[in-house]
Order: structure tokens, then sequence, then C-alpha cells
């Protein structure tokens, strides 16, 4: 018996972007008419960053657009609602379990949110993309801890979620602090 297990934590892998703009474009056609722009999020957005294979979007909306409207297209979709998760003005929302699988939406994984344009975890999303982008050094050093942190919790994805709301969460502010002072 093969007692390997998977790597929780990939190296960096140029499909993400192509996966992102798959699902972006499925996305925008569906809510072709809705004033929208959709982001993509998360350490998959951020190159030569190890990550976890999931595709972090934002569904971002302006004050001409309404949540039900989104929320409609992207129940025609197939994903319903999954409320906001403990996080204010940041609505997540899931796959249906179909028989008929979608050939983008139901082939890779992701997480999509809906954030209002003034939404604060959106732009903590954003600074901090940004800011691990043009900055190598922070962008090493948060791989570095998210290695570890996938390290102490076996490659257990319930457990290194944990572990990264405590292990991480001051190295995530102080580069936050810094992208916000870059940008004052």
């Amino acid at each position: 018996m093969n007692n390997t297990k998977e790597m929780l934590i990939q190296n960096y892998q140029p499909g993400w972007t192509q996966d992102f703009n798959s699902i972006k474009e499925v996305i925008k056609e569906a809510l072709w008419d809705t004033e929208i722009t959709i982001e993509h999020v998360g350490s998959t957005a951020v190159k030569d960053l190890a990550a976890k294979p999931i595709i972090d979007i934002d569904i971002v909306y302006g004050k001409n657009v309404s949540f039900e409207t989104i929320q409609r297209g992207l129940e025609k979709l197939g994903y319903y609602h999954n409320g906001d998760q403990g996080i204010k003005e940041r609505e997540a929302f899931k796959r249906k379990k179909s028989d008929t699988k979608h050939t983008v939406l139901d082939c890779i994984i992701h997480h999509l949110y809906v954030c209002p344009v003034h939404s604060r975890e959106l732009h903590r999303h954003i600074l901090f993309r940004d800011y691990l982008i043009k900055n190598t050094n922070e962008r090493e050093a948060y791989q570095k801890i998210k290695l570890e942190i996938a390290k102490k919790a076996n490659q257990d994805k319930k457990v290194y979620a944990k572990l990264k709301e405590t292990m991480a969460k001051e190295f995530i502010e102080s580069v936050l602090e810094k992208a916000r002072e870059e940008n004052t």
C-alpha cells in the first residue's frame, strides 16, 4: 500500500492563469449584461508562488448592480449561495452537485466569492496579491511559511487552514501594512 500523501502546496503552475481565464469567460458570458469585474486572487494569482491548486476568484460589483442579479446569474450556472462564511461583504458560492458536469466549472477546483467594490476583504486580497507579485523576498518568505504549515499539518487541508489562521496571520498583516504604506 502506498502511504505517500499528495503535497497540499504545489509549485507554481503557469496553467493556473489559464484556469482562471477559463472560469472567468464562462462567468462573463453568463453575466454579460451585468457590470462586474472578475479578479484572480489568492496564491495561484501570484507568479512563482507555490500554492494549493485552487483558483480563488472575486466577482466585484458596484452600486449600479444588485447582489441578487449576480446571484441569479450564478444560480443559472449551477452555483448556490453559501453565505458570507463569517467574512463581511464577501459572499461565497459553491457548485451544486449534479449528474451533468460543466466542462470548465466542474473540472477546475475553485473558490468563488462575490464582493461589493468597497469590500474590505476584496481590498485585502488585491493589496496582498499585488504586493507579493512585486516583492520577491516577501513572496519567498510567504511560500516558506506555507510549506512549513503544510508539513506541520501533515498535508491535511483542514488542519492546514486552521494552522494558517494563526501561523501566517502576523506575516499577512505585516505585508498588508507595507502595501498600504506603499500606496499612500
